[in-house]
């Protein structure tokens, strides 16, 4: 007699890197919506970070604005499954919230660096990871530009920083080329729609179907 092995409807780890200027933001602001068509529900981690609110940014929404002390003792507290220094500034994602969302069955995106991605991979081996590319190092550095914030000094350290951390992209399960928007928002949603589908879960979320499907035929009349 075959022995099933324990199953999980839990939701799915996913994380999701890319330089800066790469597009991750409005590709996963996207993905959400477009998942939810699909029926599978999904959430972006709100991360930690000690650096001050940009114009329009919302606390609790686009992160959550701590200063460095508050930060270093959650930290020494274990609050955070990853965390790392970013130009000077600190990013952490919460662990509570990340496990209570995954708990109650949705898939969790964690918009973070390959830093916290090795962290993440040590606690989570199941983690799912994406890395995002621009199409070429000429619009990277143009989307930098369009931003009309910054210096030449400022783009070239950008640009440096921007091929140290693509140069870590072969260290994740997937790479998506960010050439067309809503080309990369469907390659993404393929990978998390992908492992909805794998028999564990199948067999724990249908199970009542499989069950009927391999019934005993009722006899009719």
């Amino acid at each position: 007699m075959l022995v099933s092995s324990p199953v999980t409807t839990t939701g799915g780890l996913f994380i999701l890197s890319a330089p800066s200027g790469g597009g991750k933001t409005s590709l996963s602001r996207a993905l959400i919506p477009y998942l939810a068509q699909h029926n599978a529900p999904a959430e972006i981690s709100v991360s930690y970070t000690t650096r001050a609110p940009r114009p329009g940014e919302e606390q609790g929404v686009h992160y959550h604005f701590v200063d460095v002390p508050t930060f270093r003792a959650m930290a020494d507290a274990g609050e955070f499954l990853e965390h790392a220094e970013v130009f000077g500034r600190h990013y952490g994602t919460g662990r509570q919230r990340t496990d209570a969302l995954l708990t109650a069955g949705l898939d969790v995106i964690l918009d973070i660096d390959w830093q916290g991605a090795r962290q993440v991979r040590q606690q989570h081996p199941e983690v799912t990871s994406i890395f995002i590319l621009p199409p070429s190092a000429a619009e990277l550095e143009r989307r930098l530009r369009g931003r009309g914030q910054d210096s030449d000094d400022v783009i070239a350290a950008r640009m440096a920083a921007a091929r140290a951390e693509m140069s870590h992209h072969d260290e994740y399960d997937f790479v998506v080329i960010n050439e067309d928007f809503d080309r990369a928002v469907a390659e993404l949603a393929a990978v998390l729609l992908a492992r909805r589908l794998r028999a564990p879960r199948q067999r724990a979320t249908r199970a009542a179907l499989i069950a009927d499907l391999l019934a005993s035929p009722r006899h009719i009349g």
